[in-house]
């Protein structure tokens, strides 16, 4: 495979199916984010955690390439006039949603109840899965406003959503695995 073809030269890049868009296409932008995200999430996968949680976090990066395939396939380019596939990719479904919320059940288990927002950081690595839940919630409102234009399969949509609940109680794990305190935010009282 060739790294370089120079068809985007001038600012156009090829969807699956071979629509041509400009590279600033809410597609485009949608399933880049998704990318960043997923580079995010090999970044705290690098770090010293748990091999369980590395484990997890390679089926996650293997579910958000999935995830980006859907979002870089047009609606016409996913089905033919009789329902049948005309592109076989594979697809974010259910069980990868499942996947994430017993995750963050498990993990949930052996956390203190949270009673104010946590401000974010205490540990490099608990820091950069804040960086990716916040990543993950671009991805979503970027994927949200695709939704508003064109079809976007409601378990992409689900999905980021609770992917960003996961990486949020990854953090807090991890705070408590590293011994850092999370330091609650507690507004000031204004007079």
């Amino acid at each position: 495979m060739k790294i370089y073809t120079k068809t985007g030269d001038k600012g156009s890049t090829a969807l699956f199916g071979g629509t041509r868009v400009s590279k600033n296409h809410l597609r485009i932008e949608a399933y880049g984010t998704v990318d960043e995200l997923n580079s995010h999430i090999g970044l705290i996968r690098d770090q010293d955690v748990e091999s369980n949680i590395k484990k997890d976090l390679i089926q996650i990066q293997n579910d958000l390439f999935t995830l980006g395939s859907m979002l870089a396939t047009p609606p016409e380019k996913e089905t033919l006039k009789s329902g049948k596939e005309r592109l076989n990719i594979p697809k974010i479904n259910s069980s990868s949603i499942i996947f994430l919320e017993q995750k963050i059940d498990q993990m949930n288990e052996s956390l203190p109840i949270m009673t104010h927002f946590i401000l974010p950081g205490g540990h490099s690595t608990v820091s950069f899965c804040h960086i990716a839940r916040c990543v993950c919630r671009r991805a979503e409102r970027c994927t949200v406003t695709l939704s508003e234009r064109e079809t976007v399969i409601s378990d992409v949509l689900m999905y980021l959503n609770r992917l960003s609940d996961y990486l949020f109680v990854l953090a807090r794990k991890l705070s408590k695995d590293l011994n850092t305190q999370e330091i609650k935010w507690i507004p000031e009282k204004f007079n």
